[in-house]
């Protein structure tokens, strides 16, 4: 039978290259023993067992559905499409001149079947019922279709992303890529959609050209939501997971989940009395029900004036050991309740006796919690665990996949070096860019993501060694929950700031990480995280493993870096020729180099009023701003290692880099000082002061030193002062 024969007969018998293959096998993905192996020929291809599937990938995303797709010959078309792109070793698709040559990853291949999916419902609505009948008009059609985002009435209210253009474009191409490979339909082969164009120029995706789209998160947002993190998770994370062990206790042996609870067919008397007898031995409050159940009762013909409408007597029931309360037995109870209440009182369950905590305003103290029900506990543990994912997230630049790789047991013993110093790791795995199943790696990070990372294992359901640390998580929800909380009474109660009502991504928040370590080292990431520890922590992870994750970021951060130096010489070179020179040791090479580049570009000038861009003067600045340090109040141009007194002092006069912490920049050649650094020198010299009128008078050794501080500090102060005098002495 000719091909001709088969697309003019889809019911005709005939038969694919994949006729009975075993899709994981043939693709590479192992399974456990004793499940079921899906084959090409069923409509369901079940990969939710696949061993090494990333834990982030959702379930829907591990399987195939071509049920959805109506046309019997397309849906023989997706099946043979997706097995080429999960196996290209296959003989049948090896031969294939355009073939991918690499497996694609499981994620990437549900991501082409549901684009498939969504083209074959769209065909038929424009007239195309073969794909032999497909032409260029029809795929321009269905790439305007996908650019623009339209409301139920067909008009256009805003236009995707290139990333949804491009998967439009590839789709097409594959069809087109992998035509001889399909049965019974096929497009035609002198398809030639957009001229030939890659799908990336045709959806004009600018991807990895030019600076990352990503945005870094607010300094407005990070601030209050880190600090609330940080606050939750060292403060109130230790009560809560006494708090998770009341909720285990109280499901193991009061709840409508406990077992081995009785039916009584008579009034329990004797055993609630008894109960209540504890309670009043313990002092505690009987348990109230939840409002909206209180006005079930009302509702049901109770008075809400009657002090026992709102006593949780299920709850007393199965304390007892009795698996319901049945209201008749009410009257029975009413004089032995309403004694025990009058001396104990009533109250929710959880958090009764709440430990005094410090407000995170600094306001005080007050209990760490209010009494709570059940749900309302059970909410606050998964605000905590929030919080312990962004307090990850936030200061590690962990990416999704990598938080979700983390495992019960991935602390790895703290290495101690000396006092304070001490380092931290987790063991966790890449995925991206990974082969399935990903590679092992590991982070080095400061205290508080250590921190993070062992509340986790305390609040975990089943703290087993191995099992997921934080599972599977949607991160949009929950920081919307963990927002909402903070902002509510709640958090509010506990002095935290409000978080505004912005957008937040771990993406954005991996990306402000990168930008603040490289533009502000030494400064401050949150109200308590001090840059110069993540910032090491970060070095470190990359110089112990430097193909893991950590080495990607710090990448990133090298790359911020340029640009932030280029950007401050610039400012810089704007200052001199405005007439704000440098001061310092360094400040008389700084200027000769600015006056340098001055005369190069009056000497390339074409005429005498022409604008110098930014980008000429940039072009000059580069090699300068490669050799620029940032000190907490210095600059360093570290243009000759053996000049740099920082080496010189730690004897390693060879070293690749300067030690900022040994700076002394009063002294050393390549230090200068700049505007931007008389708040820390003033600052500096007001304390001093203070310290000086406190010293006693036999300390005279002390009053030397600090005296020699603060002249030196005054100094400097002044020499920032005469610096920036220049242009206001012209202007006057």
């Amino acid at each position: 039978m000719t091909i001709l024969h088969v697309l003019a007969s889809p019911t005709a018998a005939v038969s694919s290259v994949f006729a009975g293959v075993d899709v994981c096998r043939e693709a590479g993905l192992p399974l456990p023993e004793g499940v079921r192996r899906p084959v090409f020929e069923d409509d369901l291809w079940d990969l939710a067992e696949v061993v090494g599937l990333p834990i982030s990938l959702a379930l829907q995303h591990r399987r195939f559905n071509f049920a959805v797709i109506s046309n019997p010959r397309w849906r023989l078309v997706a099946k043979e499409l997706v097995m080429a792109l999960l196996a290209p070793h296959h003989e049948a698709v090896a031969s294939l001149a355009r073939a991918y040559r690499t497996p694609l990853h499981v994620s990437t291949s549900h991501g082409r079947l549901a684009e498939l999916i969504r083209f074959m419902k769209w065909l038929p609505t424009h007239g195309v019922t073969s794909l032999e009948d497909l032409n260029s008009n029809d795929c321009d059609a269905y790439l305007a279709h996908r650019r623009y985002e339209r409301d139920e009435d067909d008009i256009v209210v805003g236009e995707r992303s290139s990333g949804t253009r491009r998967l439009a474009a590839l789709i097409v191409t594959d069809l087109l890529n992998y035509r001889d490979l399909f049965t019974v339909d096929r497009v035609p082969a002198d398809l030639r959609p957009w001229s030939g164009a890659a799908p990336s120029a045709i959806a004009e995706d600018k991807s990895g050209v030019g600076q990352n789209k990503t945005p870094p998160v607010s300094d407005a947002v990070l601030q209050p939501m880190l600090a609330a993190a940080l606050h939750l998770v060292n403060v109130i994370g230790p009560h809560v997971v006494e708090l998770a062990g009341q909720i285990r206790v109280a499901d193991r042996d009061w709840s409508t989940k406990t077992v081995d609870l009785k039916s009584s067919t008579r009034l329990p008397l004797a055993e609630i009395k008894r109960v209540l007898a504890e309670y009043e031995r313990a002092g505690e409050p009987l348990p109230v029900m939840r409002p909206h159940h209180i006005q079930d009762r009302i509702d049901a013909g109770w008075s809400a004036q009657d002090p026992l409408t709102p006593i949780a007597f299920s709850v007393l029931a199965r304390q007892a050991g009795f698996r319901q309360f049945h209201t008749a037995w009410l009257p029975a109870l009413r004089g032995p309740v309403e004694a025990t209440l009058k001396v104990v009182g009533a109250e929710r369950p959880f958090g009764r006796t709440a430990a005094h905590v410090e407000r995170a305003d600094g306001n005080g103290t007050l209990p760490w919690t209010l009494p709570l029900h059940r749900e309302e506990a059970t909410t606050l543990i998964g605000i905590v665990r929030t919080a312990a994912i962004l307090t990850l997230a936030a200061v590690t630049g962990m990416r999704a996949s990598e938080l979700m790789e983390l495992q019960v047991g991935c602390r790895r013993p703290p290495e101690e070096y000396g006092p304070d110093l001490v380092r931290y790791r987790l063991a966790s795995k890449l995925i991206k860019g990974q082969p399935l199943g990903g590679t092992r790696d590991e982070w080095v990070v400061v205290h508080d993501a250590y921190q993070a990372a062992a509340l986790a294992e305390q609040l975990h359901d089943d703290p087993v060694e191995g099992n997921p640390l934080l599972g599977r998580f949607h991160f949009n929800s929950r920081y919307q929950w963990f927002r909402d909380w903070v902002n509510g009474p709640h958090g509010q109660r506990l002095g935290l700031a409000p978080i505004p009502n912005e957008r937040l991504t771990l993406r954005m928040l991996r990306r402000k990480l990168a930008i603040e370590i490289a533009y502000r080292p030494g400064g401050l990431l949150a109200t308590k995280i001090y840059l110069r520890h993540v910032s090491t922590a970060t070095t470190e992870g990359y110089a112990s493993r430097p193909g893991g994750a950590q080495a990607e970021l710090l990448a990133e951060v090298s790359g911020h870096e340029q640009q932030r130096n280029l950007e401050l010489v610039l400012a810089e070179f704007r200052n001199y020729q405005e007439g704000i020179l440098p001061t310092g040791p360094g400040a008389r090479s700084l200027t000769e180099f600015f006056a340098s580049i001055d005369g190069k570009l009056d000497q390339a000038a074409p005429a005498p009023k022409a604008q110098r861009s930014d980008r000429d003067v940039l072009n000059l600045l580069t090699k300068r701003a490669k050799v620029l340090h940032l000190g907490p109040a210095n600059y360093c141009w570290f243009t000759d290692p053996a000049r740099a007194l920082c080496l010189r002092l730690a004897g390693t006069p060879t070293a690749d880099r300067p030690l900022i912490g040994m700076c002394d920049s009063a002294r050393c050649p390549q230090a200068t000082h700049h505007p931007c650094h008389r708040p820390v020198w003033a600052e500096h010299a007001e304390r001093t002061e203070i310290f000086l009128g406190q010293l006693g008078a036999t300390r005279k050794t002390e009053r030397t030193r600090l005296q020699a501080d603060y002249d030196r500090a005054l100094r400097v102060v002044a020499e920032i002062d005469a610096g920036s005098a220049t242009m206001n002495e012209e202007s006057a």
